[in-house]
């Protein structure tokens, strides 16, 4: 079996597992092969842990899940030294942090000194402990869910944070038609008659599927395009008035480089060697709606952050 159809068999399962929500399964797929976090919101009950355990059941990976509650501590995500009496010793004690995929459920309910723990090992992929560093592993995914609603208690992740994220999946609900669906699947899943998983895919093909995600080509002017579409939310008054007023912080050069590597993850995805305008675009609101800060005005007019994404797509030309 290639890669890609390793990929594509995953795909499959996903959408037969999460019904109704084939753009969060190919955005999660886009961050597994981009090498990149993902930052999932969402209300209840619309499958975002459903998603993420999926996953981890169609790798062969350890899977760590850390429930975030306001009393959490950073040594819980990241783990601690335990002192061994009969050797007058410490060990260092993994915390979940050092799972292949993690789950960071619900992580604005708990500090930021938690929050700041789990994204600092995002970031260096390594976890410092008593000034002891333990390198996490090769592959590592964290995925962490945030609830829109019951804002009480929760501790909102600062901008430059959420910075840390390849891309930002908004997890609607799912069509109306596919309802019905959904509760045959969980139906079927409660008296096991819903067959088996398909065989996990190893880590190496993973590895193997990263390798060619990294040689698909993406020519200057799709380079530019990327360029022209970060700077856009930097200097929003050369694309009018109207979108200058709505964006007050734009975004980092990190986003030009979540851009590329999720345009090249959908490209390989979508079986083609090369990256197109429509790739960028279909990846651009992912990478960029977490990172561009929304102005009094645009907040006061209801504008949400995917609204000024699309309207600096409108504006921005293609670069040909």
């Amino acid at each position: 079996m290639t890669p890609r159809d390793a990929i594509q068999q995953i795909r499959t399962a996903m959408n037969a597992a999460v019904i109704g929500q084939e753009v969060v399964v190919e955005r999660l797929l886009v961050a597994l092969l981009a090498n990149g976090h993902v930052l999932m919101e969402g209300l209840p009950g619309v499958a975002k842990t459903r998603s993420i355990k999926t996953l981890s059941t169609l790798i062969k990976s350890d899977f760590g899940r850390v429930q975030f509650t306001p009393d959490l501590l950073p040594s819980d995500v990241t783990g601690s030294d335990i002192y061994r009496e009969q050797t007058s010793t410490f060990d260092f004690q993994p915390g979940p942090i050092f799972g292949n995929i993690v789950l960071a459920d619900e992580i604005n309910r708990a500090p930021a000194k938690v929050q700041a723990a789990l994204l600092e090992a995002m970031e260096e992929r390594q976890v410092t402990v008593a000034g002891t560093t333990h390198k996490l592993p090769d592959l590592f995914l964290v995925l962490a869910t945030q609830n829109p609603i019951e804002q009480e208690g929760t501790y909102p992740l600062p901008e430059a944070q959420m910075d840390r994220f390849l891309v930002y999946v908004q997890v609607p609900y799912p069509p109306a038609d596919q309802e019905l669906s959904i509760l045959r699947l969980v139906r079927s899943e409660r008296i096991g008659s819903n067959g088996h998983p398909p065989e996990p895919v190893t880590q190496e093909t993973i590895f193997a599927a990263r390798s060619e995600v990294n040689a698909v080509h993406v020519a200057e002017p799709a380079e530019q395009y990327m360029v022209d579409l970060v700077i856009a939310s930097r200097e929003p008054s050369r694309y009018g008035e109207e979108l200058a007023s709505m964006i007050q912080i734009g975004a980092s050069p990190r986003a030009t480089i979540a851009i590329d590597a999720a345009a090249r993850a959908l490209a390989w995805l979508r079986g083609n060697d090369f990256v197109s305008p429509e790739d960028i675009q279909a990846v651009a609101p992912a990478c960029l709606a977490h990172r561009v800060h929304l102005s009094y005005e645009a907040e006061a007019a209801g504008k949400s952050r995917e609204d000024i994404v699309t309207a600096i797509l409108e504006r921005v030309a293609v670069v040909s």
